[in-house]
């Protein structure tokens, strides 16, 4: 199965946030969203309106795992979302007492996923963020699974 991609140049923080509702439409259990960019690109502002809008809840608190590493959140199917900032970890052998293996059978949403290493799954969404002109223009590319990419550009 190859891989696709999509490069979409998001204007404003409310493009960026119907992105965040798009991913949110296709995401399943099982699935994972890796999220890459430097830091201060909007990773976890984007994760945040993934997560409200996976849980139906816009005014859900989504704390940064910076130093938790993961946040737990129940959904609305009787599924979870688990939200990874690996970028403190050194590599995928720290993943096992963060619950990785278990959190998989949920949705997760992965901050540094260059830290999974070998456990990085195969088939997960990738988003890659980078700062754009202004302050808050983006540049995202979209890479997976062709068939998991279609319809996200909306």
């Amino acid at each position: 199965m190859g891989e696709g991609s999509i490069t979409l140049h998001l204007d404003s923080l409310a493009a960026t946030e119907r992105l965040a509702a798009r991913l949110a439409s296709v995401l399943r259990l099982g699935d994972a969203l890796l999220l890459e960019g430097p830091l201060g690109a909007g990773k976890s502002a984007l994760a945040r309106a993934v997560l409200r809008r996976l849980a139906a809840d816009p005014a859900l608190e989504v704390p940064s795992p910076s130093f938790t590493l993961v946040q737990s959140y129940d959904l609305p199917d009787g599924g979870a979302a688990h939200h990874y900032d690996l970028y403190r970890l050194s590599g995928p052998a720290d993943l096992a007492e963060l619950g990785w293996d278990e959190a998989r059978e949920g949705i997760v949403l992965v901050e540094w996923p260059d830290r999974l290493g070998a456990l990085r799954p195969g088939d997960a969404i990738g988003l890659a963020l980078a700062p754009g002109a202004g302050e808050e223009e983006r540049v995202a590319t979209l890479s997976g699974p062709p068939e998991r990419l279609r319809g996200l550009p909306a």
